[in-house]
């Protein structure tokens, strides 16, 4: 998710990225490292305590000030990425933000229209359906933020809420523009979130085949295969799916459509379908694996007999599950 992120605002042209470290930063540093393997430079800033996302901005300030920004919530995935909101706010606006259309608005921060289609208002998690157009979480400031943030309070939650910054500069007198969407959004908040983010994901996928299939494999559709990968006899794939580099699928495996394995995957047995497989996994199962977000160098194996059957797994990093 974090890398889809740095690839939109890349995209945009921005190359100096601050990086909220909350209370949980496992692997985060360790993945992104300083950002010159992916063209950007990173800088990592500590939040010890979640006290909420115009907290964020306010610890960031000395980072910032002095430059317009854009703040990317780092569980967001937005097939337009920034680059539309970036030349919006181009135009002359103090403050841009993405909405899309949602069915639950209660659940997020929203933008309230009048009758002209004009900004009246911003409100966090309404109780009553007053707007369904929704904060991606995409946002991009001047420094009149950084008084904003000052003159609101927290909310219920405790935390210094996005929407009342927004309110404050609506208040008083800041250029606020909203971009609507183009193409789906996806907020990754639950592992079912992030499976339907995955199939998005893979229905733009083209086929791509750099690694090793022997002659007897079948791979139907949009797939894409990385390097030093190697597809024995009698596996068979079928896309939309990803399978990443220096991974090795035996005789026998099927891997289904909406499936993504990482780097280093071995799967000796077994059936995967509509799951997530993240670098450096081992399945050896007879089981039929579906829907399921499998952590780094997991281990699932099975010793049992007889016909498959599905099972769905939730695994994180270094799991070991035998059925």
């Amino acid at each position: 998710m974090l890398l889809y992120g740095l690839e939109h605002l890349k995209y945009a042209g921005i190359r100096d990225i601050a990086i909220i470290l909350g209370p949980i930063k496992e692997g985060v540093v360790e993945t992104l490292g300083d950002g010159s393997r992916y063209g950007v430079k990173i800088t990592y800033i500590d939040q010890p305590e979640p006290k909420g996302l115009a907290h964020a901005v306010m610890i960031a300030e000395d980072y910032l000030r002095g430059d317009p920004f854009v703040m990317y919530l780092g569980d967001n995935l937005l097939k337009q990425g920034v680059k539309p909101l970036v030349d919006l706010y181009e135009e002359g606006y103090d403050c841009v933000v993405g909405a899309t259309e949602v069915r639950n608005p209660s659940s997020y921060g929203v933008v309230v229209f009048n009758d002209e289609d004009m900004i009246e208002r911003f409100v966090e998690k309404p109780k009553e359906p007053i707007s369904d157009w929704a904060l991606i979480g995409v946002y991009l400031f001047n420094d009149k933020v950084f008084d904003a943030v000052k003159q609101i309070k927290p909310s219920w939650r405790g935390e210094l809420e996005i929407t009342d910054t927004l309110q404050i500069l609506l208040e008083t007198g800041a250029r606020v523009a909203v971009q609507k969407v183009q193409g789906w959004w996806k907020d990754t908040g639950t592992v079912e979130d992030l499976l339907e983010a995955n199939r998005l994901v893979l229905d733009d996928l083209n086929r791509d085949i750099n690694g090793v299939a022997e002659e007897d494999t079948s791979i139907r559709g949009r797939v894409s295969v990385g390097l030093h990968t190697k597809i024995m006899n009698g596996a068979t794939v079928v896309g939309p799916s990803v399978i990443g580099s220096d991974t090795t699928l035996d005789e026998g495996v099927y891997i289904g459509p909406y499936t993504s394995l990482g780097n280093n995957v071995t799967v000796k047995r077994g059936e995967i379908e509509n799951s997530i497989l993240m670098d450096g996994c081992i399945i050896d199962t007879e089981e039929r694996i579906i829907n399921s977000l499998i952590g780094p160098y997991s281990i699932v194996t099975s010793n049992s007999e007889g016909r498959p059957r599905g099972k769905r797994l939730i695994l994180g990093e270094r799991s070991r599950v035998e059925f």
